[in-house]
């Protein structure tokens, strides 16, 4: 890997094109490498895993309203891409933005954490659409998308370990813009000039504040990665059209470290793969086993856990959980957020929570996608009393694990301090969770299978389930034509269960 140092430049000082950082992008995005054969196998593991968490939320109202925006947007050239539950083919980016949302609805599906936050499985929508789309007339295969998804979760990692966003309340999906785009460059075998100015306007245009994971969150938290995926798409479309990007975007006078991240005189470190190397940072990232926030996925383990040794949850005094500054400020006390305690709360609030997600896991020993967050559970009068006992606090300790460059370290845990009324304390720990590569039960193809299965039980029959997970396990060798392949369709019975949306503009 090579360090990359970013700062800053005035416009009056000379820096030449090479030397910016959409510039390397665009290279390591070029850059013919061969795949590893573990990157390739997580890659299918993780086309799996988008897939899971797109068929459990088909039904869902955003997803329903980001499908019938699609749907009014069919394919005026190429082959068309698939949408996600459904039995048609659409334009490209409203492919990517359809299946942005259901693969985001649930926030159930892999994440990287260090400097900033991502969502990884992110670029794999819109990386997938345009596979379909030009497959026919440009030979994409399967190795091809492999490829791509392969360098979309490069640069998006390495822009994370890189470069806070978080840090001045911009939301994630500004890195994650420029990595679709380099995945989708990477994918069609563009030159880097093209992919350069294509990674500029997607920046330019998926810049926006963190406001969408504040307060009263709204469905916007599932369908902001989808827009960045869609501005992918039209970014690189443009590019190859000759349309070119303000330059350089990120270290401009007036681009975006200098106005909406650490300002002028900031300096960062971006690592990115050498010319030749490997792009294997896919590797590093880690799924979810709950559907919830990440940094809960610990806790639910952690209270699952504590359950038999706390006994009777009515003579519970507090519970205070120490843990990182990122679970205690977005999604702890710290936050100050009064809706983090609302029992009429949103699910994508109560999602961000870890008091509600603590609370729930310690009284049913399980988190359930749907169950965990029904109004009636949320509404129940012991997990209110519980869960206004719960409390979290910022411990040194665990922030500076989070940010550990050691994966051996590096953590997303906490610490739970429970007080009995008695005055009897009772506390544990756990660093990663279970699922985590280096938890206790790691996730292996054989548990994405399952999480598939379980989250298609009883909404997709058996025989599409076996199909669709024939093709994904066969992804490097799938034809162009069988790209297609890599979707969920639902019968109609299932899908008429789906919110019925009323007509916009389109």
């Amino acid at each position: 890997m090579i360090d990359h140092s970013v700062r800053v430049w005035k416009s009056a000082e000379e820096f030449p094109r090479d030397q910016h950082l959409a510039w390397k992008v665009a290279e390591v995005a070029a850059d013919p490498v061969a795949v590893a054969e573990e990157t390739a196998e997580m890659v299918v593991n993780r086309i799996i895993d988008n897939a899971a968490v797109a068929v459990a939320s088909v039904q869902r109202r955003p997803v329903s309203a980001a499908r019938a925006q699609a749907l009014a947007h069919p394919a005026t050239s190429g082959s068309g891409s698939a949408v996600f539950g459904v039995d048609a083919t659409v334009s490209p980016e409203w492919a990517a933005w359809a299946n942005g949302v259901a693969v985001r609805e649930l926030d159930f599906h892999d994440t990287f954490l260090a400097a900033e936050y991502s969502h990884p499985g992110d670029n794999i929508p819109s990386i997938l659409a345009v596979a379909q789309h030009r497959a026919d007339d440009l030979n994409i295969t399967g190795a091809d998308l492999i490829r791509g998804i392969a360098t979309g979760y490069e640069i998006q990692v390495n822009l994370v370990k890189g470069i806070s966003l978080h840090k001045h309340k911009i939301d994630h999906v500004a890195h994650l813009g420029p990595s679709a785009a380099a995945g989708l460059g990477t994918l069609l075998k563009l030159d880097p000039e093209v992919i350069y100015q294509a990674v500029g306007q997607a920046l330019h245009t998926t810049t926006a504040t963190r406001q969408s994971r504040k307060g009263l969150i709204s469905s916007w938290k599932a369908f902001a990665p989808a827009f960045a995926g869609k501005m992918a798409v039209e970014a690189v479309d443009r590019a190859m059209r000759g349309e070119g990007a303000p330059a350089p975007i990120w270290e401009g006078e007036d681009g975006v470290i200098s106005w909406l991240l650490d300002g002028p005189e900031a300096q960062y470190t971006v690592p990115l793969p050498d010319k030749g190397e490997e792009k294997r940072a896919i590797l590093e990232t880690y799924t979810k086993e709950h559907s919830a926030e990440y940094q809960s996925q610990a806790p639910i383990d952690l209270a699952r856990s504590m359950r038999e040794k706390v006994g009777n949850l009515e003579d519970i005094e507090s519970i205070v959980l120490h843990t990182s500054h990122h679970t205690h400020y977005v999604i702890g006390t710290g936050s100050g957020d009064p809706q983090k305690f609302d029992p009429h709360a949103s699910r994508e609030t109560l999602d961000h929570s870890v008091m509600y997600i603590f609370a729930v896991a310690l009284e049913d020993g399980e988190w359930h996608h749907e169950r965990s967050y029904a109004p009636e559970r949320a509404n129940r009068a012991s997990t209110i009393e519980l869960w206004n006992k719960i409390s979290t606090v910022e411990d040194p300790e665990w922030t500076r694990r989070y940010h550990s460059e050691d994966p051996n370290e590096k953590a997303f845990g906490a610490r739970a301090v429970i007080t009995m009324k008695d005055g009897t304390v009772i506390e544990d720990g756990l660093a990663v969770a279970d699922a985590h590569p280096l938890g206790a039960r790691p996730f292996a193809r054989a548990d994405y299978i399952k999480k598939f299965r379980t989250l298609a039980e009883g909404i997709v029959d058996d025989k599409e389930q076996d199909r669709f997970l024939a093709a994904a396990e066969n992804t490097a060798d799938l034809s162009g034509a069988q790209l297609k392949e890599l979707n969920v369709v639902f019968s109609q019975e299932q899908l008429a269960k789906a919110p019925q949306i009323p007509r916009g503009i389109f």
